[in-house]
């Protein structure tokens, strides 16, 4: 196979390669519907945003001959890790290998740039992609449920929560606070991940910060609305306290639709107060990491869009 970055003209392919892969998954391990209800030009979204971030930090591949697109996947270098981003294999080609050799290559670019690790949120019951990374290296450290909150037209029934009018939205001036927080909760930084969601080119992203009494950012939460996905996060909160406060604000935004949060299994306050708000589990997920990791320190809330935490 012949392994190439994106580029342009391939989006379009790229776009129905994951909407048609995941779909494939999804239906045929009984979910009885499809992972992107959207259309399929609409999971673009993926390859613009990433793109926009990281030009060029993704490599798909290609069959010698037809030039068909095989599978694809990003990778998202920051200031101390890579996150290793959302991996598509065409159902056709499942079981030849085009998984391996794409996260090869994202590790060799993690180890020959000098990064101590490579990061990844990835299915918790998908066993062929659990045993692909795992078999590469990467050690499941975090337990992580799906929920999904569907958000009435007048909003969740249940009054505002303690801290909620710390919530406010954030600024470019909240970057350099948003990323001491998160190197203090999470030991990693990705400013340029906030800066982008707080300018939101795309009108996709939304950013709020959780602001305490004496001005220092204890939380922030950034959230993806758009037709190929609804999810909250990431967020990142020095306390479960902090991060409802969060949660219960950023819903309003979702009224009338519904929402995906990726919730840390031992977090129970979170947990029980989104079964309270009306929350049901669809999945689970595990971060996993190959190369250094230390144990958090607060609430991480991993998120797919963007994904580099």
């Amino acid at each position: 196979m012949i392994l190439r970055p994106l580029s342009p003209e391939d989006v379009t392919e790229y776009a129905d390669l994951l909407y048609v892969s995941f779909n494939f998954w999804y239906w045929k391990h009984g979910w009885g519907r499809d992972y992107f209800s959207c259309a399929p030009h609409e999971t673009a979204i993926f390859y613009q945003i990433y793109n926009d971030l990281t030009p060029g930090c993704n490599v798909a591949a290609f069959e010698p001959g037809s030039g068909r697109m095989t599978g694809a996947c990003f990778y998202h270098p920051r200031e101390y890790h890579v996150s290793l981003g959302i991996m598509s294999v065409h159902p056709n080609y499942l079981g030849k290998g085009v998984g391996r050799r794409l996260v090869n290559h994202i590790i060799a670019y993690t180890e020959d740039n000098g990064y101590k690790a490579c990061r990844i949120a990835s299915s918790a019951i998908n066993m062929d992609s659990f045993s692909l990374y795992n078999r590469a290296g990467f050690i499941p450290r975090v337990a992580h449920q799906d929920m999904v909150i569907n958000v009435p037209a007048t909003g969740i029934a249940s009054p505002p929560v303690a801290g909620q009018e710390l919530v406010r939205e954030a600024t470019a001036a909240d970057v350099a606070g948003m990323g001491d927080l998160e190197m203090t909760v999470s030991n990693i930084r990705r400013e340029m991940d906030y800066r982008y969601a707080i300018a939101n080119p795309r009108q996709a992203l939304h950013a709020t910060v959780y602001e305490n009494d004496q001005q220092t950012i204890d939380g922030f939460m950034i959230s993806v609305k758009h037709p190929a996905l609804n999810m909250l996060g990431p967020c990142v909160a020095r306390s479960e306290e902090v991060a409802l406060a969060l949660i219960r604000n950023e819903l309003e935004r979702f009224r009338s639709t519904g929402a995906l949060l990726v919730i840390p299994m031992q977090k129970r306050k979170l947990v029980e107060q989104l079964y309270l708000w009306g929350a049901v589990n669809v999945e689970t997920h595990l971060l996993s990491v190959r190369g250094e990791f230390r144990e958090f320190n607060g609430v991480n809330m991993p998120s797919f869009l963007p994904e580099t935490g």
